[in-house]
């Protein structure tokens, strides 16, 4: 863990969705990015324009979240979501209620039943998802066997709502995560936070201004190299 916990580290180095800070000229200087402090013991790497990853001792969960950040002013988000369990991790049913969503505004929101979500019908968002939006499919290694999170399944799908997910070290689950935002959705901080049995993983991601994006763009690292780095084991 120590080793995986200093590589980890190197990689975040460039990258944070803290606000951004660059001198003048930025022809001689690179951006200087604060990474943003998840303030519970995890590991994170936050490379990917649209694409999270953070993780600790029990779970990983990555996000994609481009859609969202094509959506300000909208009231409904939308997240891709990948999660496992990590290690020697037993299996873990995760219900609706381990998911919340801290907004730049300092407010905590839970995750909405699926009735709310489909009553608000959040069509806008589901649509321009179709054709923005990034890969999430990056896991350990050892989550090799698909598994999908039903919380809110498309409404034309033949599944089922699900209030839980059964979450294991060789399952890689993924699925759509909606949150409605009071007032819309703003540029600045947020924070998904997921509850595990025994810890709590706070994935950070900032809803970017068209300069914000335009300076971070060409620092991103590759974030299907760093989960292979970070997770292959050393010889």
């Amino acid at each position: 863990m120590k080793s995986r916990n200093a590589l980890l580290a190197a990689l975040v180095g460039v990258m944070s969705l803290c606000p951004l800070h660059a001198k003048a000229d930025q022809t001689q200087e690179k951006p200087v990015v604060q990474i943003p402090q998840a303030g519970v013991p995890q590991i994170m790497t936050l490379e990917g324009k649209f694409v999270r990853v953070a993780y600790n001792a029990e779970g990983y969960v990555i996000i994609g979240y481009q859609a969202t950040n094509r959506s300000i002013g909208e009231e409904w988000m939308l997240l891709e979501v990948g999660m496992t369990v990590l290690g020697k991790t037993p299996e873990y049913r995760m219900t609706r209620d381990a998911l919340s969503l801290d907004t730049p505004d300092g407010k905590t929101l839970p995750l909405p039943s699926i009735s709310e979500q489909r009553e608000a019908n959040p069509g806008a968002i589901q649509q321009r998802a179709k054709v923005q939006r990034d890969s999430i499919n990056y896991f350990p290694t050892s989550a090799h066997r698909a598994c999908g999170i039903g919380f809110f399944p498309d409404l034309g799908s033949r599944a089922l709502p699900q209030d839980v997910v059964n979450l294991t070290t060789d399952r890689a689950c993924v699925g759509r995560l909606y949150f409605k935002i009071p007032g819309g959705i703003a540029y600045g901080q947020h924070w998904l936070n997921v509850k595990f049995k025994d810890s709590l993983v706070r994935v950070p991601f900032r809803i970017l201004t068209k300069e914000e994006e335009q300076l971070l763009s060409k620092n991103y690292k590759s974030i299907e190299k760093q989960v292979k780095d970070a997770f292959t084991p050393k010889k």
